[in-house]
């Protein structure tokens, strides 16, 4: 831990599908904000050490090791502490609210010796609103506590009854200056512990009892949600690790995946390039819908469809323009970037964000992830009414317009609009499957219109989009940068993955954007982005270039890359946004992309394993990516 600060991999991630905390391998709850994802922090320790506030629970001498991992197959969290006395573990979960948007939340954090004796020290100090909003401590006569403030109510309830040390504080909360302290001991077979309640909520003692029916209906609940997965291949760990973790993420009321439930954690410690990820993109949750029915999850697809296409009656319907590329949970569209003076920022990372600038940018890819995963979601069952294909229709007129129009590209690089390859290329793929779903449904539409503005799409990245100097795809029309984002070229089945263009483009990309078997994203110095620094590899896209080396004829290859990116997961199977070139994790974290793009590259390694490479895999044989 440097200057008070864990590791960004040295988190575990618990939630109940509306809001998600982070805690770290000292058992420290460093992050977490309420009632939703994207609502103000309650603790946010991780971004300002003194001032974000916490709670801690940990054995009560520093001489101690830890370990972290999850009861199998569930989200429930357990942190192991040995010491020379006793070995304790600390159960953390949250119980599930998958119905309606509720301001009550619950985070129950349960210390149980299962050796000797271990005493232990708990510590609650919240900030409501990153630290700005003050706060008052109502003791309740040993049952717990109330904290209150102007923005959100925070109760905590005692469970248990441990011994405290010295009689006359047994079944007493004492206040620490504007915290709580609880110290004790157990011995072996003793469990105590604490929960804490957003909302409004007056304190009261629980009985071990009925926490241990809230834990076992936690754990019932993410073992059949575990138990729904379709996937039988080699990975099926680490697959269903990250499924959950993309459940963790989805805001259950509406169906949207936010990107991260953090904000501020830096792509280069130090550096500027912290952003607020607790939002849902329109393109890396419509990539969600593709690792979700190759897992067989079909609800949860077709939850984030309709959203989807709530998003595009509000855009199109009634007439506001494009799509924004981010929106909260809710679908409201206030993401107004303003930065946290007062915080320090994780380990002197600042500005740290909040609301997202990039919101209101030209990112013309979008409406091709949107129409792709409307494609595979129609091929698997979930198909259109009526109104929502007018409105897609319309939406895809807008494309025939506008798709040669300079853009923002994928990266939401600030450095200035330009022709972006991949924004053409993935309009070329909005405007095939608008064909397809067309064609296949028997729906009006002005095909030879969207077929004309399709071709030429594509004469014009096979002309300006190549660079015969670099025997490449290139970022951008008049550059000879390249970009890993265009690995998705092959996917999408805009070129073969054999054809000489796409292989002397690979080679490229081989040489100067892979390292072992991390990606780049493009480099930040030959192509400037408009922020100082640089960036670790990115996540994403190293599992992008398995696919696309399996795909190429390289299964081999492909295989041990694959295999290598596994071991830059932290301990419990979670990734950041990017890796540094040392192994570490950096950016916000959990990331959405990391995970998902980790499912489909297993499924689709798997099919090709199994049947022969560059051979088309389940999911995709139902319509998706290969033409």
């Amino acid at each position: 831990m440097a200057e008070g600060y864990p590791n960004i991999a040295d988190h575990g991630l618990i939630g109940d599908l509306q809001t998600a905390a982070l805690i770290d391998t000292d058992g420290t709850l460093d992050w977490f904000c309420a009632p939703r994802f994207d609502s103000p922090s309650v603790f946010a320790s991780l971004l300002d050490a003194e001032h974000g506030g916490y709670c801690r629970v940990r054995p009560a001498t520093d001489d101690y090791v830890s370990r972290q991992l999850y009861l199998p197959d569930t989200a429930i969290l357990i942190t192991r502490f040995m010491t020379e006395e006793g070995v304790g573990e600390l159960v953390d979960f949250m119980p599930v609210e998958p119905g309606e948007a509720t301001d009550r939340h619950r985070i129950v954090r349960m210390l149980r010796v299962v050796r000797g004796t271990m005493s232990f020290i708990a510590e609650v100090k919240p900030r409501f609103d990153y630290g700005r909003a003050s706060h008052r401590i109502v003791p309740s006569d040993g049952a717990g506590a109330k904290v209150v403030s102007d923005t959100l109510s925070l109760t905590l309830h005692r469970v248990g009854d441990p011994v405290l040390h010295g009689a006359e504080r047994a079944g007493q909360v004492e206040l620490d200056g504007d915290g709580i302290r609880i110290t004790g001991s157990l011995h072996a077979g003793e469990m105590a512990g604490v929960m804490l309640e957003t909302g409004d909520a007056e304190p009261r003692r629980i009985p071990l009892a009925e926490m241990d029916e809230l834990q076992l209906e936690t754990t019932r609940f993410w073992r059949d949600w575990n138990g729904r997965s379709t996937y039988r291949g080699r990975w099926r760990e680490m697959v269903g690790r990250s499924a959950m973790t993309l459940k963790l993420m989805t805001y259950a009321p509406t169906g949207a995946l936010v990107a991260a439930p953090t904000a501020g954690l830096p792509e280069q410690v130090g550096g500027e390039r912290n952003w607020d990820y607790r939002y849902t993109w329109i393109r890396d949750a419509s990539f969600s819908v593709y690792a979700l029915l190759g897992l067989g999850y079909t609800d949860e697809a077709e939850a984030f469809v309709t959203w989807l296409m709530e998003r595009i009656h509000e855009s199109v319907g009634e007439g506001s323009g494009p799509l924004k590329i981010m929106y909260r949970v809710d679908g409201s569209s206030d993401l107004v970037e303003d930065s946290l003076e007062d915080f320090e920022g994780y380990r002197g990372s600042k500005p740290v964000r909040i609301g997202n600038g990039a919101a209101d940018q030209l990112q013309l890819d979008i409406y091709g992830e949107a129409m792709d995963s409307i494609y595979l979601a129609d091929t698997h069952g979930l198909q259109l009414p009526h109104a929502g294909w007018t409105q897609i229709s319309e939406m895809l007129d807008w494309v025939c317009d506008n798709w040669d129009q300079p853009d923002e590209g994928i990266w939401e690089t600030r450095g200035g609009r330009q022709n972006f390859t991949y924004g053409r290329f993935m309009c070329w793929v909005a405007l095939d499957r608008g064909i397809r779903l067309a064609q296949s449904r028997g729906r009006p539409a002005p095909i030879p219109r969207w077929r004309e503005q399709r071709d030429a799409i594509y004469a014009e990245i096979m002309k300006d989009g190549w660079s015969a100097e670099r025997g490449a795809f290139v970022q951008y029309q008049g550059t000879d940068v390249l970009d890993a984002s265009l690995l998705v070229m092959p996917l999408m089945g805009f070129i073969a993955p054999r054809d000489p263009m796409w292989l002397s483009t690979l080679a490229a990309m081989d040489t100067e954007l892979v390292s072992d078997s991390l990606v780049y994203r493009y480099n930040p110095s030959a192509s400037p982005d408009g922020l100082r620094g640089h960036e670790g590899t990115f996540t994403l896209c190293s599992f992008w270039y398995v696919d696309a080396l399996a795909r190429s004829g390289r299964l081999e290859e492909a295989q041990l890359t694959f295999e290598k990116m596994l071991t830059y997961a932290n301990h419990l199977g979670l990734y950041a946004e990017e890796i540094g070139l040392t192994g570490e994790q950096l950016g916000n974290f959990p990331q959405a992309f990391s995970h998902l793009s980790l499912i489909n590259a297993a499924v689709n390694l798997d099919y090709q394993l199994d049947h022969g490479s560059g051979v088309v895999d389940p999911v995709l044989t139902k319509g998706r990516r290969q033409t």
